[in-house]
């Protein structure tokens, strides 16, 4: 008898057909569940097409063909069109009912057929696997073997016959289920990123609104409070209500700069680009520079703060003119991530090397900071994150934990299949010989074997194009035909093994050509060990096929894995855009608000000696702003962003009169599609914010008008013409500063575009990602008369 691979049937028994992939290397996760379907329907399909093909030979007359076909046909489509479709629901009254009907297919022809149908049942396996709680799958599961065992026993098939049969009818139930759950899983990997996404938004969102509660709703309604006392005392006593309007200007003044802390705390900070910059500032005043970045997949807050903390670290060695050498080493290990930056220049007792807020923000992610000189009289600044293992909580926690339990359920079913390869080949051999020596050998070389592939291939965070892996295949390719030479024609093995891992290992062309120069290697081997023709093409096929089912299952559950961690770094990114966005949108809505509260309570308390009716007008406008401050942070937390233009239009107009700043204002009246109203608006408010942090302003011109298909908002005034390339406030940082513009450079000629990679979060920077998003541009810049324009044109 000729040598065979795996689970080659000794009496028959069919090979199945597997993994019909598009390519090993293209690992895109769209086309995973095509895939994922074309592996199933080969080895089905195979499987359905070489049973009936023994079966035909034995059948007596047409009807008992037609008979088989049918059956066979019922079987293969129930598989194929209901319990390995990825959208079918298994849990159903349906799947429970074609359960149903695939035992009665199974089962009803065996005394018709007898042996030769016995193998049929397999497919009940399968499908009660999928469709079956795991208490009542697995004994069934045990069931169907036995009955497989008990009508090979009952037609006279010989004791190893007999054993194999159960071995195999496990195997292929299996081989089944993981096909379909694989795929499954890929589609619902697909399904679930956006809905992990969504949750895990909508849990920031309530974090958002603690924030802002804490934060700034009793502030607010403090203000609130005192501006009402205020309007109280007016009439009794002038000190105490401008004591109370004092406060009230300190109260806004403090909430507006922990607005400005929120905003810059929820901006995410690139920890990559932290260290080139860091890298390009140390080597530019001459100090020999070392970064090695090994930071892992870390969580967005813990891989921000350390990007803030090596930039404050960087910071503190360039202000010593001593420091010559400078490490920046990030490491990640064992749950836990390290940033350590090591010079040889600063001195530990400094002040200013305590980093003295460092260990309270380190503290409140779990982790430790230390700054102190080592023995060697280095000073090192050292930052410890612990790195949790799973960044997701509650409900996205619970969605990814199953997704997990999944994953890990399968994984452990991979070597239980290969494991029954394995019996299968261990009881083919024991057919072919008795000598203890060669099924020493056999079962030695089957258990290096395994071991090599359980331990390596089957490894999915395992990099499987590199140098080592060659090597591996390699050695799987000496422990599959090595043995050969001793053996000769009682030669069995696991060829399936290394054709599948060739395939995930090589490049695709040599990957294929491999495959195909290994089958072509055993079909010869086939031929001079004396097999005929049809033995030798039916345990060929059996080796294509059980090849093409290692690669298939390894490739799936390696998708799987990559797939279950590209969920989860999406779910990570949605997190990140959110909580942006809450910080844009914190700066936007509530910057000019507060500073008009600040602004209209110290001019309230200024002219209250002076016109007690006026500064009751002025006051009630604060208590208006601070009423529309609280529905703003509202607003924030929940996510509703409209804003009013013609509100804003009005406060707009008031605040800048209150600041004796004369304005002209011509708005358009027409109706606007909401996203152009509501960014307009933005526009608005942060444009009079940036004139009301200039005390040179004397003037300012506010214009709306129709463009060629579009909305334009000009905002001009005469107060910010020396700032330097165009931008009100802090170049560097723009519509964040509160000091006076430095003197004139020399003058843009025209307005200049801002552009679309400003720092997001605060200022133009800011008003720039907004108008861009909606197809529009803004542009600012100081014209040749002077005056410094802010312009956004918006497309309707």
């Amino acid at each position: 008898m000729s040598p065979v691979a795996a689970l080659e049937p000794p009496t028959g028994r069919s090979a199945t057909a597997e993994p019909r992939g598009t390519t090993a290397a293209d690992r895109r996760p769209r086309l995973a569940t095509y895939l994922a379907s074309a592996i199933i329907v080969v080895v089905i399909a195979g499987f359905s097409v070489i049973g009936v093909v023994g079966l035909l030979p034995a059948s007596v007359d047409g009807l008992h063909a037609l008979y088989a076909v049918a059956a066979v046909a019922g079987l293969l489509g129930i598989q194929l069109l209901w319990f390995s479709r990825p959208s079918a629901r298994l849990d159903s009254v349906t799947s429970r009912v074609l359960l149903a009907v695939v035992v009665v297919l199974a089962y009803v022809p065996l005394p018709t057929f007898g042996i030769l149908w016995a193998d049929m049942p397999d497919f009940v396996g399968g499908a009660a696997l999928l469709v079956l709680p795991p208490r009542y799958a697995w004994p069934t599961l045990g069931v169907v073997a036995l009955s497989e065992v008990w009508v090979y026993h009952t037609f006279g098939a010989s004791p190893l016959d007999t054993i194999y049969i159960g071995f195999s009818a496990g195997f292929y139930s299996i081989l089944y289920y993981l096909l379909a759950r694989l795929a499954r899983m890929v589609h619902e990997l697909h399904r679930a990123r956006t809905e992990l996404a969504q949750r895990a938004v909508a849990e920031q969102r309530l974090a958002f609104a603690r924030d802002l509660h804490d934060l700034l709703g009793l502030s607010l309604s403090a203000i609130a409070l005192k501006g009402e006392l205020a309007q109280r005392l007016m009439r009794k006593s002038v000190d105490a209500a401008k004591a109370e309007l004092g406060e009230i200007t300190a109260t806004a003044q403090r909430t507006l700069s922990d607005v400005r802390a929120v905003s810059h705390g929820y901006r995410e900070l690139s920890l990559e680009k932290e260290s080139r910059t860091a890298e390009t500032l140390l080597s530019a005043s001459e100090i020999a520079v070392r970064v090695h970045l090994d930071q892992g997949d870390l969580p967005v807050q813990a891989r921000t703060l350390l990007a803030r903390v090596l930039r404050e670290g960087v910071t503190n060695v360039l202000r010593y003119s001593d420091v010559e050498h400078c490490e920046i080493d990030v490491r990640h290990h064992d749950g836990k991530v390290t940033l350590e930056i090591t010079n040889d220049g600063v001195t530990a007792d400094d002040p200013a090397t305590t980093l003295a807020t460092l260990p309270d923000e380190v503290a409140a992610l779990g982790g430790t900071a230390t700054a102190k000189a080592g023995a060697d009289g280095r000073f090192r600044l050292r930052v410890e994150l612990p790195v949790p293992d799973r960044p997701a909580t509650g409900a996205a926690h619970e969605a990814e934990r199953q997704a997990e339990t999944e994953s890990k359920r399968i994984r452990r079913l991979l070597p239980v299949v290969m494991s029954l390869m394995a019996c299968g080949a261990t009881l083919h051999v024991l057919e072919l010989t008795t000598q203890p020596w060669q099924v020493i050998l056999v079962i030695g070389s089957i258990v290096a074997l395994l071991a090599l592939q359980f331990s390596y291939f089957n490894r999915p965070a395992t990099n499987l194009r590199t140098a080592q892996s060659y090597g591996m295949v390699f050695v799987q390719a000496c422990l599959i035909y090595l043995p050969l030479l001793p053996l000769g024609p009682n030669w069995v093995s696991l060829p399936g093994l290394l054709i599948g891992s060739s395939l995930l290992v090589l490049p695709p062309v040599a990957g294929w050509v491999f495959f195909a120069l290994n089958i072509a290697a055993y079909a010869e081997i086939q031929r001079i060990s004396g097999a005929d023709i049809t033995s030798t093409v039916f345990y060929t096929a059996a080796t294509v096929m059980t090849g093409l089912a290692v690669f298939g299952l390894l490739w799936l559950v390696r998708l799987v894995t990559e797939l279950d961690n590209t969920r989860r770094r999406l779910a990570e990114m949605a997190l990140a855009e959110e909580r942006l966005r809450f910080a844009r949108d914190l700066h936007d809505l509530l910057g000019m608000s507060l500073s008009a509260i600040a602004l209209k309570s110290e001019l309230t308390a200024r002219i209250l000696p002076l016109d007690r009716h006026r500064a009751a007008d002025e006051l009630a406008e604060v208590l208006g702003l601070t009423r529309q401050a609280l529905s703003d942070v509202r607003s924030v937390a929940s996510g509703y962003r409209e804003l009013s233009l013609a509100s804003e239009s009005r406060t707009a107009k008031s605040v800048l009169t209150s600041a004796d700043v004369r304005v002209r204002m011509e708005m358009l009246e027409d109706e606007l599609p909401t996203p152009v109203r509501t960014v307009l608006a933005v526009v608005l408010r942060e444009g009079v914010t940036n004139v009301l942090r200039h005390s040179r302003v004397e003037s300012c011109e506010i214009a709306m008008y129709r463009t060629d298909g579009g909305i334009s908002l000009d905002i001009v005034n005469d107060g910010v013409g020396g700032c330097r390339d165009g931008q009100p406030g802090n170049p560097e940082n723009p519509g964040d500063s509160g000091e006076p513009a430095e003197p004139a450079e020399p003058v843009v000629p025209a307005p200049r575009a801002v552009p679309r990679d400003s720092s997001p979060g605060s200022g133009i920077g800011n008003l720039s990602h907004r108008v861009a998003d909606l197809g529009g541009e803004l542009t600012a810049g100081v014209e040749p008369d002077g005056r410094f324009r802010l312009r956004a044109v918006v497309p309707v």
